[in-house]
């Protein structure tokens, strides 16, 4: 692995995910030199350094900045491996608001998760503190932009498959779908930012109810909308019905249950900071 010198250094984890997908060409149009640390090499034009983050380590030898876009938990850990002399200067990782709207969900797997995340947000501050390095922590909402996601896309290809989609209840929720090139975008303009070591909620540039979240994606496909509001007994029996789709391992009840939920968070304090500055979900390509 040789890199050139004369450009700023960027390791990228996570970089075949959909933030990377956007983060990397925005870094190489920024003038880095890209490293990225994956398990299989990323389609995209730039240095790959193969690694498994559960037990490498980083091959940090010159000044460099690392943006962490994969699990935030796999963090901490690779920081405590890195060489004592290793000249990281700064980190931008990404957690999520699910650490919040999950703290106290009906399943326990989320309530883990979401107890996880808390964990390794506090282990990552301590390591960097530990280590003089400094450090931007981004929880975004829910994110979209590259046909991969577990929501958007998820609510499209139901609609593609029967053309409906139903709700519980009304579907009253709000929402702040956030485009992952506007999280790769936040990346760098944190970079740039003398605002360090804060937490930030990067939500979307709209707040819309999860009724008319779906309609959008309706639009986007060209379709006209048809939602149907179904008792929660009888959304329990589709549910049953529906994990014999590929996509199964994407819906849960407590999942259902949040179509009704507000989960929605201000992102003034980024915008102040480094100028962040998110597109309206209706009114652009979701991906899919």
């Amino acid at each position: 692995m040789s890199t050139d010198s004369t450009h700023p250094i960027a390791y990228v984890t996570g970089a075949t995910s959909q933030i990377g997908r956007f983060l990397i060409p925005r870094l190489q149009t920024a003038g880095f030199t890209v490293i990225a640390v994956s398990r299989q090499p990323p389609t995209t034009d730039v240095v790959w350094h193969q690694a498994d983050l559960q037990t490498s380590s980083l091959p940090i030898n010159q000044p460099s900045q690392l943006f962490h876009i994969a699990p935030l938990t796999l963090l901490p850990p690779l920081l405590a491996r890195l060489s004592k002399d290793a000249p990281l200067r700064r980190v931008i990782a990404f957690s999520s608001t699910s650490c919040l709207t999950k703290a106290n969900s009906p399943e326990s797997r989320e309530r883990k998760i979401a107890a996880q995340l808390m964990e390794a947000e506090t282990a990552l501050k301590v390591a960097c503190q530990a280590r003089g390095i400094a450090w931007s922590l981004f929880r975004p909402t829910l994110i979209y932009g590259c046909g991969i996601d577990k929501n958007v896309t998820f609510i499209a290809q139901f609609i593609r498959r029967f053309g409906f989609f139903p709700l519980v209840g009304q579907g009253t929720g709000l929402r702040q779908p956030v485009h992952a090139d506007d999280l790769a975008a936040a990346c760098l303009q944190a970079n740039q930012s003398q605002t360090v070591n804060k937490t930030y909620n990067l939500s979307g540039g709209e707040t819309l109810n999860y009724r008319d979240m779906v309609k959008a994606i309706f639009h986007q496909l060209g379709k006209k909308p048809l939602l149907v509001s179904i008792p929660l007994p009888v959304f329990k029996l589709m549910i049953r019905c529906i994990t014999l789709l590929p996509v199964r391992t994407t819906i849960s009840m407590a999942m259902i249950m949040r179509m009704n939920q507000d989960l929605c968070f201000d992102h003034t304090t980024a915008s102040h900071d480094f100028g962040y500055n998110p597109r309206i979900f209706s009114e652009n390509e979701m991906g899919f």
